[in-house]
This record gives C-alpha cells, structure tokens and sequence, in this order.
C-alpha cells in the first residue's frame, strides 16, 4: 500500500522536538522516516549516541527507518559496504544511496546479514538500476528514492521524474518521492531553505494538493514530507486525502438537494472507458438513481472547466449522471452546476483515465 513519511534532521533540531514530531505523524499515519548523514560533522561514536536513541523511540511508534548516505560517508566514517554493521548499531532499516557505486557493490550490499534495505537514488535517468540487477541483488531489498531540490527552480520536470521512475516499476521495485510542507520557518538538511519538493511544480503549492498530484501519478509508493516540521493546519489537510484514489476538494452549490449531494459526496466515481475531450463522466449513479425525479435548480448559460453537474430528469436516460467539464461548454439548459473543483486542483483533471476511480471532498 502507499504510505506518508516525514523526515528528520538530529543535528538541526532538539531531540525533545523531534520526538514530539514523530509521536505527531504516528497519529497522522506516517510509517516512514526518512533522515540524513550527508551533512553532519561528527564521529562516529556522536552519531552512534544521538542517533540511537532517536531511531529506538521512532521504532516503538512503528516507523521504518532509511538513512541518506553516499560513498564519501563511508570513508569519512570507516564503513566498508561489505559491513553494514554500524547502520544496525544505529537501529534504521535501511540506507539510501545519493551517490551509488559501479553497481557490483550495491548488488552485494542487498545480501548484508542484517536485512537492511539498500535505496538507490530515482533521479538520475541512467542504466545505473540495469547494471546493478545485472549483477542480480536480492530484489526484496532493493528500492528507490528521488532526490528533493531545496533551490527554487531546481526540482525535476514532470516528464523526465516519469521516465526516472518507469526504470524502477519496470523491475517492480518500491518508490518513494518528496513533498515539501509550506511552514515558514522550515529546513531540510542545506542551508537553503526555498522549499524541499521532488517536482519543481510542487514547490509553493499546499502539501495536500501535492500528494494529490503524486496519488494521479501513480508510481509512487512512499509520500515523504522532506522538511520540517508540517504545520497543524497542514497535518489537518493530510488527513483527509485518500492515498489510494484521486480524490477532489469541491466547493457545492449552498442549496444541494439531497440526492445530489449523495451523488457528489458518498460515491467511489469512475471515469467512462469510452474517454471525452469535453468532460469526465460517472455514470454509475443513474442506475442506482433510476426512477428519482432530478428537478432543474442551477443551470447556467456557460459550463466551465472544473463544474460539476448532475443531469436534470430532463435528459432522459442520462437523469443522475454525473460529469465534470474538461472545458467551456454551453448548457442547453437541462445540465444543474452542482458543485465545482478547487482552483489549485483543477490541473489534476489532466491526470483522469479512463476507467479511473476518483472521489470528492467537500472544502
């Protein structure tokens, strides 16, 4: 199943902070944490000490553990990658790659006794994941994870995370990919602190329409807020977003009548096979509805891109069925305006295919 992650940085916050914020995300479902040894300057026996004791109390609320590392952190640290014992003295489950090997030394990193997952960094659309199965790893312990971009404009282009991600899913390994919380005084592991998004899109839009985008994707197995801390007003929006169907913030009409709002609100949506350019289609309703008079309430002279509508008895056969515009069309006057989509979620209609399952949120 998908599942939401946070992220934590030992030497950037207290560590009264950072258990606070995990007993926080544990209400709120996170499974995974994701942390980082790339930029911190201690020894061996610090790290040891400090991180232990976090990883231990984030073990106990159930969190999975994947630390970032790269090969310069093995030498600093006297760390060979045929003995991965000190990342089980510091309790994670795994460790994350951000710069690999030749991939003969990744491959045989997923045979280590300890059962530690080796992560491999998504963002780079190289054959560097073909050479490692070549060498075939265990698979069961083997996955991925894109970078995040603390620079503004820096993040990844839409089409080209697609083709990075499509080289794990081919091999069916498990992804993961970052979202960045719009806290004002948030950080990530960088003195740059202009949001920490996978997607350059992502980065000034709110964290539930973010990983709205990442459920519309698909491909994407862990959501990972990448910085710290996701305000309580962020976490209150998390909660609603179903990680398992695209799933819309919709503003109704103020007076829907009942079935109508039954309709928008209470059913699993499915987008007709037989595709259209002009607009999404539910036709499920209209069987179930069969035989309820739909009467005429809201019917504007113009449908706009993003309205929702449920026929009118007036069309017939067609009575309950419900449709979102995919652009501006005239009513004939026997379509009702139930309803219409968030503006910042409008561009996930883009996303909807045939066949797909979706549901609505009223806001």
């Amino acid at each position: 199943m998908r599942q939401l992650g946070l992220s934590i940085y030992p030497e950037k916050s207290k560590k009264e902070d950072i258990f606070r914020y995990l007993e926080i995300g544990s209400k709120y479902n996170c499974k995974r944490i994701f942390t980082c040894l790339l930029s911190i300057n201690k020894s061996k026996e610090e790290i040891i000490d400090e991180f232990k004791e976090i990883h231990t109390y984030a073990k106990k609320l159930g969190y999975e553990i994947i630390v970032d590392i790269a090969p310069s952190v093995f030498s600093k640290l006297d760390i060979s990658y045929q003995d991965l014992s000190f990342f089980q003295q510091i309790n994670v489950d795994g460790l994350r790659l951000d710069v690999g090997f030749s991939g003969n030394e990744e491959a045989l990193m997923t045979y280590n006794p300890y059962g530690l997952k080796i992560e491999i960094n998504m963002s780079n659309n190289v054959a560097t994941l073909d050479t490692i199965m070549d060498y075939q790893p265990n698979e069961y312990l083997l996955c991925g994870c894109h970078n995040f971009y603390p620079h503004a404009y820096s993040g990844l282009e839409e089409d080209y995370f697609i083709n990075c991600t499509k080289r794990f899913k081919k091999y069916g390994l498990r992804t993961a990919a970052f979202v960045t919380s719009q806290c004002e005084e948030g950080f990530g592991p960088w003195p740059v602190t202009q949001g920490l998004p996978t997607l350059e899109k992502h980065r000034f839009l709110p964290i539930d329409v973010q990983i709205k985008h990442f459920v519309a994707l698909g491909g994407i197995d862990d959501i990972l807020v990448s910085n710290c801390y996701v305000t309580a007003e962020e976490w209150q929006k998390i909660e609603k977003v179903r990680l398992d169907v695209l799933n819309f913030n919709v503003q109704l009409h103020s007076n829907l009548p009942e079935i109508e709002r039954k309709i928008v609100l209470n059913e699993l949506h499915i987008n007709r096979g037989d595709k259209s350019a002009n607009m999404i289609r539910s036709s499920q309703p209209r069987f179930k509805y069969k035989g309820h008079h739909f009467a005429l309430f809201n019917t504007p002279a113009l449908i706009k891109r993003g309205d929702i509508v449920v026929e009118s008895s007036e069309y017939g056969h067609y009575a309950g069925e419900l449709q979102i515009a995919l652009k501006d069309m005239e009513n004939s006057g026997k379509s009702n305006v139930v309803g219409r989509i968030v503006k910042q979620e409008l561009f996930l209609l883009d996303y909807l295919k045939p066949w797909q399952k979706f549901i609505f949120t009223e806001e």
